[in-house]
């Protein structure tokens, strides 16, 4: 690695990076006096599910969507042994057949907020966990932020977790 702004490789330090697609100059260094855009690979879009429709749960699907539901529920936070879906991470899963290329998943979540630390992590484990069940072809994650994550999304199950991990819900 070069200490030459010059040759600073984006791509070296952010692996979604795409330089061909438009907006990927996004989350630019704010003192290169540049006008700040969302970053490129989050949803930043207003909107999203109803506050009162969360925390989704997966309890109405079937088939492959319960099994992708299923598969979620064996994610844990990384920070405490709570479910990603009790935690109320998940806002949705859509499981479609697309014409020659099979069954797709898209899984709509959130982070506790923005900075989290473990965002690579979790949306690494959550795709891979996903193309893992049986039948799916392939898997779109997308991070929103709309409704913000509180408290009030954790399941029951999930307060119950976290009152026994020791935090007070």
């Amino acid at each position: 690695m070069s200490s030459d702004p010059e040759e600073f490789d984006v791509a070296e330090y952010d692996p979604d990076f795409d330089p061909e697609q438009p907006g990927d100059d996004a989350c630019a260094d704010p003192a290169a006096g540049t006008e700040p855009t969302a970053c490129a690979y989050t949803d930043y879009e207003p909107g999203g599910p109803d506050p009162e429709d969360l925390p989704a749960t997966g309890e109405a699907a079937t088939g492959v969507a319960a099994d992708v539901w299923d598969a979620l529920y064996g994610v844990d936070d990384p920070e405490m042994p709570v479910s990603i879906v009790d935690l109320g991470l998940i806002y949705g899963v859509e499981v479609t057949e697309r014409v020659d290329e099979g069954v797709h998943a898209e899984v709509r979540m959130t982070l506790t907020y923005t900075g989290c630390p473990a965002r690579n992590m979790l949306t690494d484990e959550v795709e891979q966990v996903v193309a893992g069940v049986a039948g799916v072809e392939s898997v779109d994650l997308r991070l929103v932020w709309s409704p913000e994550w509180s408290i009030e999304m954790v399941t029951e199950d999930g307060k119950d977790d976290l009152r026994e991990f020791g935090l007070s819900v």
